[in-house]
């Protein structure tokens, strides 16, 4: 009967449904959005990070993130190597550099130089062609999301990095740059040829372990036996990058603010507009205080209404939301809505309903009886 008397309340008045549950899917949007946005911003910052099967992560001596390190010099390379518990180490180069389009103009882009026979480092989820391409001098692998923004086409796929030629012979698919500057992938004697590193440098050396050895340890040990170095596990370093780029950079700080106050406004948007529904039906209300019924029967009857309109806003909000995601996945934004997120928004969205609902709750409940028969 609490239910029945509440979806009729809603169904009442079809305008005033349409409002309410307008108001939800907003808020829903609108969260999912701004949260999607951090939540894929956060994953960009350190994708090749989360993508390399490296074990260790060692950089030069205070590094902060993933994008900008020094070199690290050739000797401490050969020092890594000799650390017990080492069973492979590949040296990676990292390092911004010029694009030259094929019909004029130029762009920054990120060269990622990594070792094919290891593949560690390599790109992930090729659209066309194979890594044993990139063996080949000059080749590199591009994202197709920065086609154009690279000037490649069908007929112009060559270029220059620098002033040396780049054949693009890779391409692959979402591997996005949280910055405007877009991977290139290639192999590590190309990117030598692309950079102005020297053949005894590189920006990091990636370490697996031996079998049976725990990461940590051996974490610990290259600290102890190579001086002036970083030495992080891929979770680690994969956080400290994060970090980094989301809490001391304006750009970071922007999105976490932009999705704190999507928040407090899906909120407020949610509360006014049950809030304003709930108004609407003190009559019917008042009826049932004439009635005799108590205050925890109104109170199961605006909690089910607000449960039912978070579920059916919720349904249309998520959905509107994923298809903003596909839309997103074609375009410049990262809008990444993974399930813990979809998840906890549901969770979040009938709590918000109920607590807008439970606001009125006690308007109601101070209702005059005698209201009724006089009309009001």
């Amino acid at each position: 009967m609490t239910i029945l008397i509440a979806m009729r309340n809603l169904l009442h008045d079809r305008v005033r449904l349409a409002v309410t549950l307008t108001g939800v899917v907003f808020a829903v949007v609108l969260i999912a959005v701004q949260g999607g946005l951090f939540v894929g911003f956060t994953q960009a910052t350190s994708c090749v990070i989360d993508n390399t099967d490296a074990a260790l992560w060692v950089a030069s001596r205070g590094v902060r993130n993933f994008d900008v390190a020094h070199p690290l010099p050739d000797y401490k390379f050969h020092q890594i190597l000799g650390v017990p518990g080492v069973a492979r180490a590949k040296r990676l180069i990292v390092r911004f550099a010029n694009w030259k389009k094929p019909a004029g103009g130029m762009e920054s882009v990120e060269l990622v130089g990594f070792d094919i026979g290891s593949g560690l480092g390599r790109p992930w989820d090729l659209a066309s062609g194979s890594l044993d391409a990139l063996r080949l001098p000059d080749t590199v692998a591009v994202d197709a999301l920065y086609l154009d923004k690279l000037g490649l086409t069908p007929a112009a796929r060559n270029a220059e990095i620098g002033d040396r030629r780049a054949r693009v012979l890779v391409i692959t698919r979402g591997i996005r740059s949280f910055t405007t500057s877009p991977f290139v992938f290639t192999s590590f004697e190309n990117a030598l040829k692309y950079t102005p590193m020297r053949k005894d440098q590189c920006t990091y050396v990636l370490v697996q372990p031996a079998a049976g050895v725990d990461p940590k340890a051996l974490r610990d040990a290259i600290r102890s036996s190579v001086p002036d170095v970083d030495v992080f596990t891929r979770q680690e370093f994969s956080q400290k990058t994060q970090y980094y780029w989301m809490f001391t950079t304006g750009a970071g700080m922007a999105l976490l603010i932009a999705a704190c106050l999507g928040l407090v406004v899906g909120g407020v948007v949610v509360a006014q507009t049950l809030y304003a529904t709930t108004m609407d039906h003190l009559p019917e209300f008042g009826t049932l205080r004439a009635m005799g019924a108590p205050s925890s029967y109104i109170h199961r009857i605006i909690v089910a209404q607000a449960v039912a309109a978070a579920l059916v806003g919720y349904v249309f909000g998520i959905g509107i939301s994923f298809v903003l995601v596909a839309l997103a996945a074609h375009g410049g934004a990262s809008i990444v809505l993974p399930w813990f997120l979809a998840g906890g928004l549901f969770f979040l969205t009938v709590l918000m309903c109920v607590a807008a609902g439970l606001v009125s709750i006690r308007k109601v409940t101070r209702i005059d009886p005698a209201m009724v028969f006089r009309g009001v």
